[in-house]
């Protein structure tokens, strides 16, 4: 499922292939599935897809958090709770359900394409999804950010999940920087002073939040194993350390029983 969403969260790809009449530079992302846009239901429906597969994935990881019967000390597990872990799949579940409702709520018309729209959206005569789906997409980003941070972050603490805990915070970085382009750029534009490529540096944004997605589900999908900062053994670590124990227990064993020749028939 997080595969699932990885890949219809990346659907705007699609408009290098088809005739949208919007500029991926300068244009929202979310325009793509504006209500008088000839390929919207396309776009609204991969939103939902995207929105629906990663709200049940993270659902099903809660649920299977709480489940989970805790491992002893002694077997090598711990009966600590894991907050981070638990943290990030609930931002998760936020990221799902808001990029669900965005779907639908979507804009009824392009802004950064059609200067009518621009003046109406300014003078607050659009409809009031316009809102609602600023909102939505603003919790759908805060939620993608809080799951990568937590996840990651929990990736390396509890070294679980080794590619995200290698590779998270580089994508976490990189996240922080194309929000950070796609909010000033936003500001530019309703401050009436250009879009500052606006559009591309959203889907910079999606784009990273899809690769994110498409890496948890490649590390939840490996069996379980420590991080490469090391500090537990592997399953197969422990086996071969329970076989050689055995074959040393065997050994002493051997060693200490007396040979045949000493021994005395008890009749």
């Amino acid at each position: 499922m997080l595969l699932l969403s990885a890949v219809a969260y990346t659907a705007w790809v699609l408009e290098v292939v088809l005739s949208t009449g919007l500029d991926p530079v300068q244009a929202y992302i979310s325009e793509l599935a504006a209500e008088d846009q000839p390929l919207g239901g396309l776009f609204r429906a991969t939103d939902l897809v995207a929105g629906l597969a990663v709200l049940a994935a993270a659902l099903l990881a809660l649920s299977a958090f709480h489940l989970r019967r805790p491992v002893p000390p002694e077997a090598g597990g711990s009966t600590a709770r894991r907050p981070w872990a638990a943290g990030g799949w609930a931002a998760l579940a936020l990221f799902g359900a808001a990029t669900a409702a965005d779907s639908r709520l979507p804009l009824s018309c392009a802004p950064t394409s059609d200067e009518m729209c621009a003046a109406r959206e300014t003078a607050g005569l659009v409809p009031a999804t316009h809102t609602a789906h600023a909102v939505t997409s603003s919790l759908a980003m805060l939620g993608a950010l809080g799951g990568l941070t937590a996840l990651t972050v929990a990736a390396r603490r509890y070294r679980r999940w080794p590619p995200v805990a290698r590779y998270g915070p580089w994508l976490l970085g990189a996240e922080v920087l194309a929000t950070g382009w796609s909010l000033g750029a936003i500001a530019a534009f309703e401050a009436g002073h250009g879009t500052w490529a606006l559009g591309a540096g959203q889907r910079l944004q999606v784009l990273l939040v899809a690769l994110w997605l498409a890496l948890l589900a490649a590390a939840v999908g490996l069996p379980g194993r420590t991080g490469p900062s090391g500090g537990g053994a592997t399953t197969t670590d422990a086996n071969a350390t329970d076989a050689n124990a055995t074959d040393a227990t065997a050994t002493d064993d051997t060693e200490a029983a007396p040979p045949r020749a000493d021994r005395r028939d008890p009749v």
